[in-house]
């Protein structure tokens, strides 16, 4: 029988046995991705668009008592306990260009540690998502679990690694396979402690689920928020459990709402 291993936080990873989840994996992102392939530049450089003061806004600059560009109504929605966030900053409500940015809480006070170029729903955001519609939900969301194709690489999130679960169904030549290789499950219509490949919908399969931070493949998706790999990778070893981690997400102008 073919096994994953899963890693519970820091913990070394454990064997189980598993069964063939990889049709999971296709319907959970829909696949319905276009451009080039993910990016695996060591130094992803510092972008202008999207964030509020981004263009001068450096890691460790402290930002204030509030997530820049959040209005009150998102605001309130993160949980007092949140001591980092991941927020996206998409470019417009009709784009798939977005800016992901880590913010961690020092104190009372949160910083900026770090930021990738990004993209999101190739249709841009909704407030109201629905099944293919190719938007990618506007909200605060939790991050509980992560996984991919490749070993884990140090995850503090649970780490569901998998190889065959994660398979993109394209040929393995191509860059766009690897798509997978790391994911990081946004808690939209999802139960919370089962891998991202999982496929109950608790608020029904018309709502859509299946929306993950995943590699970066160069332009927009079914309704994932894609990242570079080095961008995977330090999420991956930095958001902690322990910190109840959240992902805010939308247009600029959904979020100042």
């Amino acid at each position: 029988m073919r096994k994953f291993t899963v890693t519970l936080s820091c913990r070394r990873p454990v064997r189980h046995g598993a069964v063939r989840h990889g049709i999971a994996t296709f319907l959970a992102c829909g696949l319905l991705l276009t451009g080039v392939t993910a990016c695996d530049r060591e130094n992803e450089p510092e972008v202008s668009r999207g964030a509020p003061g981004a263009a001068s806004a450096r890691p460790g600059q402290t930002v204030g008592m509030r997530l820049p560009g959040v209005g009150d109504r998102l605001w309130s929605q993160v949980p007092a306990g949140t001591g980092q966030a991941v927020v996206v900053y998409g470019e417009r409500r009709d784009s798939p260009d977005s800016l992901v940015v880590l913010y961690q809480k020092q104190g009372p006070t949160w910083v900026r540690t770090a930021s990738w170029p990004a993209h999101n729903g190739r249709l841009g955001w909704t407030d109201d998502h629905r099944m293919d519609d190719g938007r990618s939900p506007v909200g605060v969301f939790t991050l509980t679990d992560a996984g991919g194709a490749l070993a884990d690489p140090g995850s503090r999130l649970r780490y569901w690694h998998d190889d065959n679960a994660y398979m993109t169904m394209l040929p393995p030549e191509q860059e766009h396979a690897h798509d997978f290789d790391y994911v990081i499950a946004i808690d939209y219509n999802r139960l919370k402690g089962v891998p991202p490949f999982d496929w109950s919908r608790p608020d029904g399969v018309d709502k859509g689920g299946g929306i993950w931070l995943h590699m970066d493949h160069g332009d927009g998706t079914s309704a994932c928020v894609t990242v570079p790999e080095p961008g995977m990778k330090h999420l991956l070893r930095t958001l902690d459990p322990a910190r109840h981690p959240v992902v805010v997400m939308g247009d600029r102008e959904h979020l100042a709402s």
